[in-house]
């Protein structure tokens, strides 16, 4: 928490989703349009209902039966969110948010866009150093979103990156806050969990 605040990003340590949740719904005005960056953090959370009680517009890509351009369109309108919730691929003990992506739609709002971004991230997601991130990523996150895409990218049969030239290929930028972009507030929350990949 000490790095995170150092870096200049809101941090707070929760112990289980339930009191995480309850932090998050504080920060999100009632009404807010309210970004998703396709998080399995997030979605393990359940928080989406209680957004709905709230009168928030669920900002979802991934929302059943949108065609592809409905899907990007809402991408874009994230950009412009209230708030945008989001998981983090893995965060170091200096307080670095480190993340890959196929589209980049997810870091772009992380970065700016948003009035605020809340970026949560279990236990299983912290790591030492860069290099840690890195290897967490390719061999954990990289594979085991592939398989939950239901992608055919070799990582999916290797377990790890294959730095592969796939059209499906979800591992196409990463990006490094290493501290926190000077115009978007940003909250990470800790929570005391194993919580998404």
């Amino acid at each position: 928490m000490a790095a995170l605040e150092k870096n200049g990003f809101t941090a707070a340590y929760f112990p289980d989703r339930a009191s995480a949740t309850t932090h998050i719904l504080s920060l999100v005005p009632d009404g807010a349009k309210v970004g998703f960056g396709g998080s399995m953090t997030i979605q393990a959370m359940g928080i989406r209902e209680k957004l709905t009680e709230k009168n928030c517009t669920l900002l979802d890509h991934h929302r059943e039966g949108l065609t592809p351009e409905e899907s990007n369109a809402v991408r874009r309108q994230q950009l412009l969110s209230d708030v945008f919730l989001c998981g983090s691929n893995a965060v170091t003990m200096r307080g670095e948010l480190v993340n890959v992506d196929g589209i980049g739609n997810r870091v772009a709002a992380m970065m700016f866009g948003p009035e605020r971004v809340i970026i949560v991230a279990g236990t299983n997601k912290l790591v030492n150093t860069l290099e840690e991130a890195h290897e967490r990523i390719r061999t954990v996150a990289a594979p085991i979103n592939n398989k939950r895409l239901n992608y055919k990218n070799p990582c999916v049969e290797s377990g790890q990156c294959m730095n592969c030239r796939e059209e499906t290929r979800i591992c196409n930028l990463t990006t490094i806050l290493h501290r926190r972009p000077f115009l978007t507030d940003i909250h990470v929350l800790i929570v005391g969990e194993e919580l998404g990949y």
